[in-house]
């Protein structure tokens, strides 16, 4: 059995994470790691959340067997962990559950938080508005401009969307800012970080409220895995997509210790790994400090961050949860690349062959399965972490597909280019002829 106990005590996985705070913020940090001490094992507050995650979230998530996808790829069998859904739509919700309960707790009436793809933030709206919290959103303009249905949604929900306009507009710049706005309202406020990065206690934090993913896979797999006649009582291999890795930590953490069970973690690989144009902190990147923790980071050699991109405003960030970082170093977990033009295949395949919608974050991972599954046997088996869905996509897809959103009051009554007299033409993404 793999022997893992991370992080050490004061947060660091290796020679990643740790805390690199400002002095004024080191008070916030110090009683954060104090509550969460207090509360992540208090029977009271364990009972609340995994109360909540059932009533409110609708946990636990089913996991479904792919079967039109595992056929037609002539491989592995293939099976998605359903986190599109939980109430919002993806995986964020079980995290901001359990640091909205922290912040009650701790006495904190204001809520701020960063946001990529947006469902961190209707997530935190959500939760926000059920427990009375003011929500404030930090959400870059580019992202406001891509991912305008969970913009309205959050609104819908109470809270204040606040646009970065500062470097590229998208999540690093969101995350700078609500950093900002800790530092000048620590005494009220609490930040809920979406993802597995910033100082400690927040990598381990969020890592330990998504562990219920990958913790409910080890009780649902075996079962699944009989029924298809799969050799082994666990997956062959774990998938899912890495931004700053939330879903995939969720997910593979518990898995760490099953050690004939590949992690594979994919990247953005955007326009090509080699083209300057991708979001691949962990292939492409090199340690440093970003956002209060030490990780991969996309940076020039005077250790200025980069910019990214992806056709996924949430795997759009130059860094990457530390301990994806120490997994990758010491050989426990694979990182690989998937391109946007993949990615949408992908996207467009599954909601084809089986009637799923999913985020292009998640399209990612669908992508790369496809193509992992030719290479194994049809008693194997790869497990993917369907992470969010892909309403908030749709506009998005359309764009690129160059099909109509909407059908506008001037075109009532005529053909709707690539709308549903053209079907939009699904790229051949790894199905066998």
């Amino acid at each position: 059995m793999f022997d893992y106990q991370q992080p050490d005590a004061k947060g660091h996985f290796g020679m990643y994470g740790g805390s690199f705070v400002s002095e004024t913020l080191t008070h916030a940090i110090n009683e954060l790691k104090a509550a969460y001490a207090k509360y992540q094992h208090d029977p009271a507050f364990m009972a609340e959340f995994k109360y909540e995650l059932a009533h409110f979230v609708g946990r636990p998530s089913p996991i479904y067997h792919a079967d039109r996808m595992s056929r037609e790829m002539g491989g592995a069998q293939i099976f998605l962990k359903r986190e599109d859904l939980n109430h919002t739509g993806a995986h964020k919700v079980n995290n901001t559950i359990g640091q909205a309960m922290l912040a009650k707790r701790m006495g904190k009436p204001r809520i701020i938080a960063e946001t990529g793809a947006g469902q961190h933030g209707v997530a935190t709206a959500t939760i926000c508005a059920r427990y009375g919290l003011e929500c404030v959103v930090y959400m870059g303009s580019e992202d406001i401009k891509r991912q305008s249905p969970n913009v309205y949604r959050m609104k819908l929900l109470g809270a204040t969307v606040v646009p970065v306009e500062s470097g590229s507009r998208t999540l690093k710049d969101a995350l700078n800012e609500a950093m900002r706005d800790w530092v000048a309202n620590v005494d009220n406020t609490f930040y809920i970080i979406g993802t597995v990065a910033g100082p400690h206690p927040y990598p381990m934090m969020v890592r330990d409220f998504q562990s219920v993913i990958g913790n409910e896979c080890l009780v649902q797999m075996p079962e699944m895995l009989a029924q298809q006649g799969c050799t082994n009582s666990q997956p062959d291999a774990v998938l899912a997509c890495v931004g700053g890795g939330s879903n995939a930590m969720g997910i593979f953490h518990p898995y760490i210790r099953h050690e004939n069970t590949r992690l594979i973690g994919i990247e953005a690989a955007g326009e090509g790994m080699d083209s300057g144009k991708h979001s691949a902190s962990l292939q492409r990147g090199s340690p440093g400090v970003l956002h209060g923790n030490r990780t991969y980071v996309l940076q020039d050699d005077n250790g200025q961050v980069t910019e990214t991109h992806s056709i996924s405003a949430g795997l759009d960030y130059p860094g990457v949860g530390p301990e994806h970082a120490f997994l990758k170093d010491i050989g426990r977990a694979e990182y690989v690349g998937i391109t946007d033009t993949e990615a949408l295949a992908a996207f467009h395949y599954l909601c084809q062959t089986e009637g799923i919608i999913p985020a292009l974050e998640s399209s990612h991972a669908i992508a790369y399965a496809m193509k992992l599954a030719k290479t194994m046997r049809t008693d194997q088996s790869i497990l993917v972490n369907l992470s969010g869905r892909g309403d908030k996509d749709i506009g998005t897809v359309a764009d690129l597909s160059n099909a109509d959103f909407y059908c506008r009051p001037s075109c009532k009554g005529q053909s709707v280019k690539g709308g549903a007299e053209q079907p939009i033409q699904m790229v051949n993404l790894g199905a066998r002829a």
